[in-house]
């Protein structure tokens, strides 16, 4: 790829698959053997530099110049995948398996989203969720990074998916747009949580009574 900065977020071309859902794509299937899965496994939480089973799967798929940010997520996010429960391997639809087209990207949940997901479930408390969403909106991707695998460890087994491609874009350019992408996590947040509240009448305050 030509983009030295990231792999991810290069535009699809010709209506062709986005260049980080190619790189999910090809992530998930390096992990249907076992021993590979596990080898990637190993990076959890890790810098690149401490990565050293993932580098004979990832080095040939990544461009040789290639900003260290957008590096680093693309471990984070292999590791991730591998680590995913075994109910959550067999649940994964990333791949359009199901038949069913994925929607459009502004439409897909990001990290914000996956946690609404949890607290609407109940998995999460509210002050919990929100509490690590505006922590990560005043870090940098060094502090972001280590947290994930435990983030993630608690919303996979419970059945919350995680949209690793949109993971994937969002961690490469955390660094550089901070501000944005906080935000949209912040906003996919309160907008889900928002929607569960109006579908469930028990969860809003019952109006007062209008008879006199």
């Amino acid at each position: 790829m030509s983009d030295p900065v990231s792999a991810a977020g290069a535009p699809p071309k010709n209506g062709s698959e986005r260049a980080s859902d190619a790189f999910v794509t090809y992530v998930l299937d390096l992990c249907k053997v076992k021993k590979t899965q596990s080898e990637l496994r190993t990076g959890l939480g890790l810098p690149v530099e401490r990565c050293n089973y993932l580098h004979r799967y990832l080095v040939p798929r990544l461009p040789e110049r290639m900003h260290p940010d957008a590096r680093r997520a693309h471990y984070a996010v292999a590791a991730l995948i591998a680590a995913r429960p075994r109910a959550a391997r067999e649940a994964d639809t990333h791949t359009g398996a199901d038949g069913q087209p994925r929607p459009q990207w502004y439409q897909r949940a990001n990290l914000g989203a996956s946690l609404a997901e949890a607290v609407n479930a109940q998995i999460i408390k509210p002050n919990s969720a929100e509490g690590d969403l505006h922590l990560m909106a005043r870090q940098s991707s060094e502090a972001i990074h280590p947290r994930l695998p435990a983030l993630t460890g608690h919303l996979l087994p419970a059945g919350v998916r995680v949209d690793w491609a949109v993971l994937l874009e969002d961690l490469t350019w955390w660094n550089r747009e901070r501000d944005r992408i906080a935000t949209r996590w912040l906003e996919a947040y309160f907008r889900t949580t928002a929607l569960d509240t109006e579908q469930d009448p028990a969860a809003s305050p019952s109006r007062p009574s209008e008879e006199n």
